[in-house]
């Protein structure tokens, strides 16, 4: 049985540690699909491309509030297809041919297949060829991702589906989209195909979309999704039947909604189960996330973990911050660093875009925190006139204490930005009171929305 200093489980955010620091070591690398994981293949890279796409032919639909007459005269699905994979699969191809390349890494063997713990640190692959292959290794670090989790009722009713996973390689724009799933990904997806022509409805078994959001945020979103497509609420999937391009959602209400595609947004399960983790004496949380500590490291020696496999934070940015703690504390284990989770920013990039960082007024209401709230809209700021914004905001809340800001929420153009100011505040430890007066903000700049709301907090 072969043996090795270092395997990683994941040629994603995982496998990009190894660099010229881990040459000295001989080191697997086990991917069982595309390599360069979720983000680039199916993830946050091809689906922002598409979003691009999205926004571009809303601001042509939407010219003639600004007094410029333009019309769609096609959206060539194709070839926004092509543009965006023909420029993901060569690098997801690149990352593979390297990983495989004994000149440029040669300490890297590659083992192409799906892994199973058989013991503390023994792995079997099996390969596509029906064969397998078994090695230990001194140190594993799991980077094994999450996948689309689909509801029973819908797997069991033999009608076919999408994921994320899929629906970006359609081979055209469906005519009818049902979307399942309340949450970050349907929202998306659902902006993605409605401003590409389909007809789109939304299933979702909450009072409201985006729920995790900030109670307003999500509030605002759900209302202005009910203008653009069917939106069903406090609704579940009864049945499916039909077949491709003529399928018959049954819900929970008595109706019945008829598509042609049925996209299943129903969240993601982390993939520790399907990894046998069990074996290795590695334990799981009840949602299935691997248990790490905040190293990093999984209750069992010499074992780490990042990413969505054990992260609640299902984010290319997290794992990127996970894996450079796992690559300094594999070289450095006498001077371990430990994860910051405090201020963890998220973006949804629909329509309008929504981004938050912190705790939203639910939670600290919940946590008892006196707190002081403002919400700022868009439209009484100078930019926002230009931008003709109606609906967007930002809202932020402080500790009446302290002047910490304890959480900010942002729904209206260019939210992902906006944020991250924001998330420097919190970061830094400042007082806002002190922070919004400390530095000048450009007038007439989108911004300025962001100090007035600071501005306007009253302690």
């Amino acid at each position: 049985m072969r043996h090795h200093d270092l395997a990683v489980i994941g040629a994603g955010s995982g496998s990009s540690i190894i660099d010229s620091r881990f040459d000295h070591l001989d080191v697997a690398v086990v991917e069982h699909g595309r390599f360069g994981g979720t983000c680039l293949n199916v993830g946050c890279i091809p689906t922002k491309m598409y979003v691009h796409a999205a926004h571009v032919a809303d601001t042509v639909r939407e010219a003639h509030r600004f007094g410029v007459d333009a019309t769609v005269d096609k959206v060539r699905w194709a070839d926004i297809r092509e543009r965006i994979f023909g420029r993901i699969d060569p690098i997801s191809d690149g990352v593979r041919d390297y990983r495989n390349d004994p000149v440029r890494t040669p300490n890297v063997t590659t083992y192409e297949g799906s892994a199973r713990f058989t013991g503390a640190r023994s792995v079997r692959v099996e390969l596509p060829t029906g064969t397998a292959e078994e090695f230990t290794a001194d140190r594993i670090l799991i980077a094994a991702g999450a996948r689309p989790d689909v509801p029973e009722i819908v797997e069991s009713s033999g009608v076919p589906y999408e994921t994320s996973d899929t629906v970006m390689r359609l081979s055209a724009v469906p005519r009818r989209l049902v979307v399942l799933g309340g949450g970050f990904v349907g929202a998306e997806f659902a902006h993605v195909f409605s401003a590409f022509g389909a007809h789109v409805a939304v299933v979702s078994q909450g009072p409201a979309l985006l729920r995790r959001e900030d109670e307003d945020v999500s509030a605002a979103f759900t209302d202005r999704a009910r203008e653009r497509w069917d939106v069903r609420l406090n609704t579940r999937v009864a049945g499916m039947t039909g077949s491709p391009g003529d399928i018959r959602v049954e819900l929970s209400d008595g109706s019945v909604v008829e598509a042609d595609t049925v996209l299943v947004a129903t969240g993601r399960r982390p993939n520790g189960d399907l990894l046998d983790v069990g074996s290795a004496g590695i334990p799981l949380h009840l949602d299935g996330r691997i248990v790490v500590d905040e190293y990093q490291r999984t209750p069992v020696d010499g074992i780490f973990a990042i990413g969505d496999v054990s992260s609640p934070f299902q984010l290319k940015h997290v794992a990127n911050h996970e894996k450079r703690v796992v690559a300094h504390n594999l070289l450095h284990p006498d001077d371990l660093r430990a994860t910051d989770h405090r201020f963890v920013p998220s973006a949804v990039f629909t329509t309008p875009p929504i981004a938050s960082v912190g705790m939203t007024g639910q939670r600290c209401r919940d946590l008892g925190l006196d707190h002081v709230v403002t919400v700022q809209r868009f439209a009484d700021v100078a930019y926002g006139w230009a931008l003709e914004d109606t609906t967007g905001f930002v809202k932020v809340i402080a500790d009446r204490d302290t002047g910490r800001l304890v959480g900010a929420h942002i729904i209206g153009p260019e939210a992902s930005t906006l944020i991250q100011q924001l998330v420097q505040v919190m970061a830094s430890d400042q007082d806002v009171r002190e922070i919004v007066r400390q530095q000048y903000w450009i007038h007439p700049a989108l911004p300025e929305v962001v100090e007035n709301a600071l501005l306007g907090l009253e302690f």
